[in-house]
């Protein structure tokens, strides 16, 4: 009996003759839900039948990778200290204005559109998850950071304009259409610049761009709701409709353009590309904000330049972002495909993994092996799709010193999570 890539399956499939090269099976099931090969199946192709990794090694600068601990390590304590720092004080000046009880209310109210954003960020970054310290630092720069130095600019900038003109309304006017764009943005999008720059190693492609612009919207837009919401209180269900289900993605889709520029720049093997690419990220996202400001403002007719507007505009968004994620199936397909040819992965397994929904069935496979077996293939979905965006990265110029050494090691961890697993799956009986 074979599966659908020409290899035995099922219980009772036979193993490679010796006039084949060996591989492994992938049957799509014999049990009923599972991604179940047959444990004898599993893991037949070796260590021996792929070509060894490089035993040594590239030559490097022994002193690097340890300077560049020391860096990161110093980028992690600034950003999350500053973060946390900023949104105390943000959410201080707060209290101060509403009071103590309506900001408690507001910020467990505005949880509920920050969960809804951070959903749609965790479906959009299913492919290769970015570190979780990562997002967590970029969520402190848009909640803390990003809303301090707004509210401090903006209501700055907007006493000026009042000091000149006199004119209370046009001052709020132009501060909501003008001035609120471009300060928020730019205080958004160097949070998103800081990531790209510190941590290139995370910034893969649009999506990765994505995936942090609107992590750090969603804090900037949390905060920006405990303000809103407190400073409401006799209105805090409108406000919360209007903010929290009508437009819980706003700030996410304008910080989005900044996102999506400094991605393409991540897959330019030029450096300077990024120089250019953030300004026109920035107009984007301002453009969008001032639209969407300004038609807040027009009253009556916001209704109607919200469906007109800013639906279609949201529904493009989210169809852009479905491909982008199409995209990155497409890379990891066409980097794994290479190694299959050299003999690291077999075809079945490059199927697997660049497919979400066969991901999933072999995960629900191990999951009748044991935590080991478990485990054990999660990290080698996660060390196979490392390994494709390290090539991708060769291939476009845009590796360090270290792409040797770090192939090395991914390899190795690929047949280590390979050997762990079928081992065992031949061990042990499906639960």
């Amino acid at each position: 009996m074979s599966n659908q890539y020409g290899y035995p399956s099922g219980p009772s499939g036979n193993g490679p003759t010796a006039q084949q090269p060996q591989r492994q099976a992938y049957p799509t099931a014999y049990r009923p839900g599972g991604f179940a090969p047959s444990p004898a199946d599993w893991g037949t192709m070796n260590a021996a039948v792929a070509p060894p990794p490089n035993t040594t090694g590239p030559i490097e600068q022994v002193w690097a990778p340890g300077q560049r601990r020391s860096n990161r390590h110093l980028f992690n304590v600034i950003g999350y200290s500053l973060g946390a720092v900023t949104l105390v004080i943000a959410l201080i000046i707060i209290m101060y204005q509403t009071g103590v009880g309506k900001t408690t209310a507001a910020f467990f109210l505005a949880l509920i559109p920050l969960t809804i954003v951070l959903l749609g960020v965790r479906w959009l970054d299913r492919w290769e998850p970015e570190p979780k310290g990562m997002l967590v630092l970029a969520l402190l720069w848009g909640a803390g950071v990003s809303v301090l130095s707004a509210l401090l600019i903006n209501t700055a900038i907007i006493q000026w304009i009042y000091e000149q003109t006199l004119d209370a309304q046009g001052a709020n006017t132009l501060g909501a259409v003008v001035v609120a764009p471009v300060v928020e943005e730019l205080v958004k999008g160097i949070g998103v610049l800081l990531i790209f720059l510190f941590r290139r190693q995370h910034f893969d492609g649009p999506v990765d761009g994505v995936v942090y612009a609107a992590t750090v919207a969603a804090g900037f837009a949390f905060t920006e709701n405990i303000l809103y919401f407190s400073q409401n209180a006799d209105e805090v269900w409108t406000v919360f409709v209007l903010r929290g289900i009508f437009s819980p993605f706003a700030h996410a889709l304008f910080t989005s353009c900044v996102g999506i520029a400094l991605g393409m720049a991540a897959r330019s093997s030029r450096a300077s590309v990024v120089v250019f690419a953030f300004p026109v990220g920035l107009v984007g996202a301002m453009g969008l904000h001032a639209l969407w400001n300004g038609s807040a403002s027009l009253g009556n007719n916001f209704v109607l330049l919200y469906l007109v507007i800013q639906v279609p505009l949201f529904i493009a968004t989210v169809v852009l972002l479905a491909w982008l994620r199409r995209q990155e199936a497409d890379v990891i397909r066409a980097r794994l495909s290479e190694y299959a040819q050299a003999g690291w992965f077999a075809p079945h397994e490059v199927e697997m993994l660049s497919s979400l929904r066969m991901r999933g069935q072999a995960r629900t496979w191990s999951d009748g092996y044991g935590e080991r077996a478990k485990e054990a293939m999660r990290s080698f979905q996660r060390d196979a799709t490392s390994l494709a965006y390290l090539r991708q990265r060769v291939l476009t110029g845009r590796a360090d010193l270290r792409a040797s050494q770090s192939e090395h090691e991914l390899l190795n961890m690929v047949q280590r999570d390979r050997h762990v697993f079928t081992t065992n799956a031949r061990g042990v009986g499906p639960a």
